[in-house]
């Protein structure tokens, strides 16, 4: 709706760029429905009977290294990561390979995984562990150059997505629940925050090895594709094979698993491959249309609204659109779904989706302004917004900080990988002081970190009118 209104006013589209768009919304509309019944129907007991058999086997040792296998393997799968790789292979004019990319930021996921496990079966607290893991992140940035810690806190944010949230999610859920205790609310979340921290250090470690590999300075053309279907069917081959190399690391594991360990019925066996199919079709759709569709658009409309005479359209519009498009994030509503079922309706997930709203629309306004701005850094955010967030985790209830740096990964979904970070390189592209090498990444970094911080002032303000009803 944003789109239409902005083409009947600031920035009128070309007729087959319109058309792709309004195609696209329609793909991604049923996409996004699709896939979410079969993620609850498939990838998330999926996740939940893993989680019960790795606490089940009370060994640290299969605990860490199934924890690492599954982590791995999940990550080399999600789509989201793939598209981030592809354009630092470009950026870097193919010194840092997409593949390098995807199995550096999918061991620094299995590693955390791992650790997110053994935090839960040795109940210890996740603000500890997120306080480490981000000191240790804030000591590696000092000397890694404005792009490689671009691409890296935009790794973690890309790593995130459609296929390993649900079922990063769900393996947490399915250990905490196995274990028990009182902490087994509080428990359920976090996976997905830790998860997120292993991308940024080991692209930073990586950045050691190949310091000159991602460099600004080159010259990006971005080519925008001709005609309406054309794209569309250019697009279907490879991203139908791409959902279904998403999905076949995942469908190997659990007919091995199942064969071997949980020896389900064939009835619940047969619902689980059925939303395995559901999964895939709804993945297709969903990455067809946002692919074809959108990221011309998003292209095309932060370069026109980047040149024009009035500045501050650009970050008003930016603010907007970061408003609405957590609304498409399909892993934003499984999060939300367990959220509720998790505290028993006591935290609405309508509540969590405005608080996530207004956050990810701070975090694109002030990417624009870092783009607009040559003296703005992009370290000068996220320094102060991560220390912020590690500082409010000691503040408020433990169940909020799961939350919060789960909601940091989901919110940093396809299309932010997509939509947000074409809007922002169309915007660096019209700026002659922006550089699109380092300012047209980072907005996926942005929109990961601020979810962060205002789930957690929630939780402040939420434990505040708790312990006054609990006064009165």
């Amino acid at each position: 709706m944003l789109v239409i209104i902005l083409h009947f006013t600031l920035v009128p589209l070309e007729g087959d760029v319109l058309l792709r768009f309004i195609i696209g919304a329609i793909f991604i509309i049923i996409g996004l429905g699709i896939f979410l019944l079969g993620a609850d129907l498939g990838v998330v007991p999926i996740g939940h009977q893993m989680g019960r058999s790795i606490a089940k086997s009370n060994k640290v040792w299969i605990v860490g290294v199934l924890g690492f296998i599954l982590g791995f393997l999940i990550t080399v799968a999600e789509p989201d990561l793939q598209i981030l790789a592809k354009q630092v292979e470009t950026v870097s004019n193919g010194a840092l390979s997409s593949w390098l990319i995807v199995i550096v930021v999918s061991i620094g996921v299995g590693i955390m995984v791992a650790f997110g496990l053994l935090r839960i079966l040795f109940s210890k607290k996740l603000n500890h562990f997120f306080l480490i893991a981000y000191l240790f992140i804030f000591v590696l940035a000092f000397g890694v150059s404005e792009s490689f810690l671009a691409i890296s806190v935009d790794a973690s944010g890309a790593t995130t997505g459609a296929m390993t949230t649900p079922f990063i999610l769900a393996l947490g859920y399915g250990v905490s629940q196995l274990k028990g205790g009182a902490q087994s609310e509080e428990d359920s979340f976090g996976m997905v925050g830790l998860a997120s921290a292993g991308p940024i250090f080991m692209v930073m470690l990586l950045s050691r090895f190949a310091p000159n590999a991602g460099q600004g300075g080159v010259e990006m053309v971005f080519e925008t594709a001709t005609g309406i279907l054309t794209p569309f069917l250019e697009n279907i081959p490879h991203i139908m094979k791409e959902s279904l190399w998403s999905l076949l690391p995942l469908t190997l594991l659990f007919l091995l698993f199942n064969r071997f360990v949980f020896k389900l019925k064939k009835r619940k066996t047969a619902r689980i491959l059925k939303g395995l199919v559901y999964t895939y079709f709804g993945l297709s759709l969903f990455l067809i249309g946002v692919n074809a569709g959108f990221m011309d658009a998003g292209r095309v409309i932060g370069q026109a609204l980047a040149s024009m005479e009035k500045t501050w359209i650009l970050p008003l519009v930016g603010f907007l659109l970061g408003m609405v498009v957590v609304l498409a994030e399909p892993a934003v509503y499984v999060l939300t779904e367990q959220v509720e079922e998790v505290t028993s309706g006591h935290i609405k997930k309508n509540m969590i989706l405005i608080t996530l709203s207004i956050g990810i629309a701070l975090a694109v306004l002030l990417s624009m302004l870092r783009i607009m701005t040559p003296s703005l850094k992009l370290w000068h955010m996220l320094l102060p917004g991560f220390a912020l967030a590690i500082f409010l985790s000691f503040k408020v209830p433990p169940l909020f900080v799961g939350i919060a740096f789960d909601s940091g990964g989901v919110a940093s979904g396809p299309m932010t990988a997509t939509f947000v970070m074409a809007f922002a390189q169309g915007a660096a592209l019209a700026i002659p002081t922006a550089d699109v090498m380092i300012d047209g990444f980072g907005v996926i970094a942005m929109i990961a970190m601020m979810p962060i911080v205002s789930i957690q002032i929630l939780g402040y303000f939420y434990q505040r009118k708790q312990n006054r009803l609990e006064g009165e």
